[in-house]
């Protein structure tokens, strides 16, 4: 098992730990006047999303239910495999009840369209994404989130809940991954 250390497999700093904490507070006064009426079901996509997650529903100011659900289409490889797999369902049943999909990144697009479906057929109220990062160059322009912290281009980024292989997820910023750590 390769020992990763941050400071050199980190090729620069793409969002500061700063920029993100005043960010997701913004989507939080968004998604509070979206639900003010609401007591949606808030779903992270675990483990990717966790940090952005907890740090949002710290910023919406209005009565939420928490729920977790996980998926793999990556595993521990640098590129998508094309499959995804769900690893652990919903606890709450969401018929009738609004829904709010916590997302890492958009990236191909796939394992949202497969949650989307997959969600849809359980006749929830609504389904409202919210992504920390949004690779829009990398998805159909119909995959996209309803609401989304920043746009970023086609890097292989790292830190806040987004890993390689599993590390550097408890990093404090997200930081483009230097590409010899993955290839």
């Amino acid at each position: 098992m390769k020992i990763t250390n941050e400071k050199n497999d980190i090729e620069y700093v793409l969002f500061s730990e700063e920029q993100i904490k005043t960010r997701v507070a913004e989507m939080g006064v968004e998604l509070t006047k979206l639900y003010e009426n609401s007591a949606p079901v808030v779903v992270c996509i675990l483990k990717g999303a966790s940090f952005f997650f907890t740090d949002l529903c710290r910023q919406i100011k209005c009565p939420i239910h928490m729920d977790f659900i996980s998926v793999s289409s990556y595993g521990k490889s640098a590129q998508t495999s094309g499959v995804v797999r769900l690893l652990k369902d919903l606890d709450n049943n969401i018929t009738g009840k609004d829904v709010l999909i916590i997302e890492d990144v958009i990236d191909s697009g796939l394992t949202l369209k497969y949650l989307r479906e997959l969600l849809e057929a359980r006749k929830p109220k609504s389904i409202r994404i919210a992504c920390l990062l949004d690779k829009y160059q990398c998805h159909a322009p119909e995959i996209g989130a309803d609401y989304k912290g920043f746009d970023v281009e086609d890097q292989f980024v790292v830190g806040y809940g987004l890993d390689y292989a599993d590390n550097y997820r408890n990093l404090p910023y997200i930081g483009v991954l230097k590409p010899e750590c993955y290839e």
